[in-house]
């Protein structure tokens, strides 16, 4: 049966009268008060409820307080053991997610039930759901300009080891062996038995591990060679190949083997293997970045305050506004178009954009004009636009004149191929000082600088990263990286506890949330205390005019002599309790 309390609705007594008020208002400023009140009604109850019933059955745990509690998790970094202990001891969990009765069905949660919570948000996608409510919520009560944001990637790790190439071929066939030993007994005898103590002794894993790299080559061969006879013996066995980890053996041989007819089986060179290969056979979502190894990424895109004022940067909530997690290996460039569509769909998207090189390639910057979003971005740098940038175009990007002031006889422009062709003087051109430097090639009539639209569009924006402007706005991307060092130290995301795309991708939003709450609850206090300063200021100027006042005209009345003000202590009480 659903359990649901309606956390709108207020309570003819106030649950929370048992906590002093020091500790409430502790409570209130901090990151319960903040969950409680605007985070927690936004949960997506509504889609999860219909994965129970509503009279039949034992009932469910509070689903506000269990949606809440999984956000909470990932917030702080816990395990199940540990967020079990949170949720039943912890008073600022009791706050926040707004559980006032002192019984075990209020109070208590097994670990069973988180994880069948958890699987149940992972199989649905309803961890998006969370983020964007969230997001949309804190957008709104914060007052968040979302006209400039900035974006970037973090790499990060699931809970898997880092192998080899010996240790991907070793434990994915040991792993092979185990099941086949569980699920297909009969099947298993007929594996050749030094095979099978080969892999499955008592230290067979750990022998593999100890490889000298001397024999590393050898061993590799024979692995590969006992992998190629384990797919060939169960290949007519439909039982056997329908097991998952036989499909990772035959992933792995066509990723790092080949053979062809009857040529002997060979071991592909490392730089061969593609960057998408199996990694670990107990994640094999997990892709390889070239800079940075096994895992994935995560692509974050967030608003930021362009001031320097301390105070304001305080009482700004810099918010994540898109969230979104890919394999290691897929190259940023391909990151940056989905980001806008998405924050475009929801409502939040930026009017220009911060990122680094990776993000700024031309197609980028064209389609995402399209979408009336600008993005400030680096060129890559490459051959094609040689000493480009040094000469000057008109607005139809038609050479005027190259770096010595030379003008072209002619220059031509098909627009169907978008190409240009500007025609220099022979011998200006040949008696030039910089032709060493000069992309122009010499032809039978003329010096030809052949470019394309692309490479006018790249010059052009070369020109304008030398410029003073560019360098100011641009310098407002660095602060991404302190949001990637708050993201991973606040909530752990650079090592998970999960393994598997979808795990993953669940942790990495919900902690992404989590930062968003975490950020809103500091800002809400920072602009609470500036109230308070400024009430206490506004105060004190109006202690000192009324003693000026009294100073001047006590002779005129002296009745006035008499009158006294409260002193300090009392003043300061009396702040507070309006505060």
């Amino acid at each position: 049966m659903i359990t649901i309390n309606d956390h709108k609705q207020q309570a003819l007594f106030d649950p929370w009268a048992f906590i002093s008020p020091k500790r409430r208002r502790l409570l209130d400023e901090g990151w319960p008060g903040l969950f409680r009140t605007q985070i927690l009604p936004e949960l997506p109850v509504r889609e999860i409820s219909p994965f129970f019933s509503s009279d039949w059955g034992r009932p469910t745990k509070e689903l506000y307080g269990l949606l809440g509690a999984l956000l909470l998790q990932q917030a702080m970094d816990l395990t199940d053991e540990q967020a079990v202990e949170q949720f039943c001891f912890d008073i600022r969990w009791h706050y926040a997610l707004g559980i006032s009765q002192e019984s075990d069905a209020a109070k208590y949660l097994c670990p069973k039930t988180l994880w069948s919570a958890r699987q149940l948000v992972i199989e649905n996608h309803l961890e998006p759901l969370v983020f964007e409510r969230s997001c949309q919520k804190l957008a709104t009560l914060f007052g968040v300009d979302t006209d400039t944001q900035r974006l970037d990637s973090v790499h990060i790790f699931s809970n898997m080891r880092r192998l080899s190439r010996i240790g991907i071929f070793s434990r994915t066939i040991c792993k092979f062996l185990r099941n086949l030993k569980r699920q297909q007994a009969e099947q298993f005898v007929a594996v050749e038995p030094a095979l099978r103590e080969r892999y499955l002794g008592e230290k067979a894993l750990s022998a593999f591990s100890r490889v000298k790299p001397t024999v590393a080559e050898k061993t590799l061969v024979q692995l590969s060679t006992d992998l190629w006879a384990l797919i060939e013996q169960f290949k007519a066995t439909p039982a056997v190949c329908a097991m998952h980890s036989y499909k990772l053996m035959q992933r792995v041989f066509c990723e790092h083997c080949e053979i062809e007819g009857n040529e002997p089986l060979t071991v592909k060179p490392a730089k061969e293997v593609p960057s998408d290969s199996l990694q670990n056979p107990s994640d094999p979502d997990a892709t390889y970045d070239g800079h940075k190894g096994q895992g994935y990424q995560v692509q974050v895109m967030e608003t930021y305050t362009t001031t320097d004022d301390k105070e304001q940067k305080e009482q700004t909530l810099n918010l994540i506004t898109h969230v979104a997690v890919e394999p290691a290996h897929v190259s940023d460039t391909h990151a940056l178009l989905p980001a806008l569509e998405d924050t475009q769909a929801r409502g939040v998207c930026p009017q220009s954009t911060l990122a680094d090189s990776a993000y700024g390639s031309d197609d980028n910057v064209c389609q995402a004009q399209s979408l009336g979003v600008e993005v400030v971005a680096p060129s890559m740098k490459g051959s094609l636009t040689k000493s480009m940038e040094l000469f000057d175009f008109d607005d139809t990007g038609r050479v005027i004149r190259c770096p010595q002031g030379q003008a072209p006889e002619k220059t031509t422009h098909k627009q169907k191929k978008d190409r240009y062709v500007a025609c220099f003087a022979i011998d200006c051109c040949q008696s030039c000082p910089k032709r060493a430097d000069c992309p122009a090639v010499p032809g039978r009539k003329f010096y030809y600088l052949r470019y394309t639209g692309k490479h006018y569009r790249l010059a052009r924006r070369r020109c304008l990263e030398q410029s003073d402007e560019f360098i100011e706005r641009y310098r407002w991307r660095a602060g991404i990286e302190a949001t990637m060092s708050e993201y991973a130290t606040l909530t752990g995301v650079k090592r998970l506890r999960v393994r598997g795309m979808a795990a993953v991708r669940y942790c990495a939003i919900l902690k992404a949330a989590a930062l968003n709450l975490m950020r809103a609850a500091r800002v809400q206090r920072a602009r609470i205390k500036a109230r308070l300063r400024a009430a206490a200021a506004a105060s004190e100027r109006l202690r000192l005019n009324f003693l000026a006042f009294k100073e001047r005209f006590a002779g005129l009345i002296p009745k006035w002599a008499e009158v006294s003000l409260p002193n300090q202590a009392q003043a300061d009480d009396g702040l507070a309790l309006a505060a």
